[in-house]
């Protein structure tokens, strides 16, 4: 259904331009590109972070699987390791410490103009992205293929329907949600 629409590498961009910015917006209106909030999550103060991200989860997971049902996608799953898991959480979990943004919240911090974003994030994406992108090759060989995880997804590693498992998580979320709002956190 979608194959124009796929070879198409303008509306692409375009779709990916809309898609950004209505991302951002949510971002925005939730509240999580304000460093107060995410420091508050980061110390268990505030979970405005959390319950907007577990709903942004909860609304994609079941939406992506309608349209895979649908026919309208396919996934493409790349296979994990322990070593592109540890380096990943690495590189994100230091611009986090450093700066306060992951970088979602940082591309929405920098849209409402927040300098600290702008400045110290923005340019310190750059720099590591250009780092990373530099020193890609030597990592690749020697640490991203470690620890080869044994499937792609996890209803392969329980051995269960697709649905099954999101329908769990989808309870299991929600539940997580209701508890958040019924304790005020």
């Amino acid at each position: 259904m979608f194959e124009k629409l796929h070879r198409n590498p303008t509306m692409q961009l375009v779709l990916g331009l809309i898609f950004g910015i209505g991302f951002g917006f949510f971002l925005q209106k939730g509240g999580v590109t304000s460093y107060d909030v995410i420091i508050g999550q980061l110390l268990l103060t505030d979970f405005t972070v959390l319950k907007l991200m577990l709903s942004a989860v909860i609304v994609g997971m079941i939406g992506l699987h309608i349209m895979k049902h649908l026919g309208w996608l396919d996934f493409h799953v790349f296979r994990g390791s322990v070593g592109s898991t540890v380096i990943g959480g690495c590189i994100f979990g230091i611009g986090f410490a450093i700066l306060g943004f992951c970088p979602g919240t940082l591309a929405g911090a920098i849209g409402t103009g927040q300098m600290d974003a702008l400045l110290g994030g923005g340019v310190g994406m750059l720099i590591g992205t250009g780092l990373f992108a530099h020193l890609y090759p030597a990592i690749n060989k020697k640490c991203m293929d470690r620890g080869v995880f044994p499937v792609d997804t996890i209803p392969q590693l329980l051995r269960l329907p697709s649905w099954v498992v999101v329908l769990a998580m989808v309870i299991l979320m929600s539940g997580f949600l209701i508890v958040l709002e019924i304790f005020k956190l």
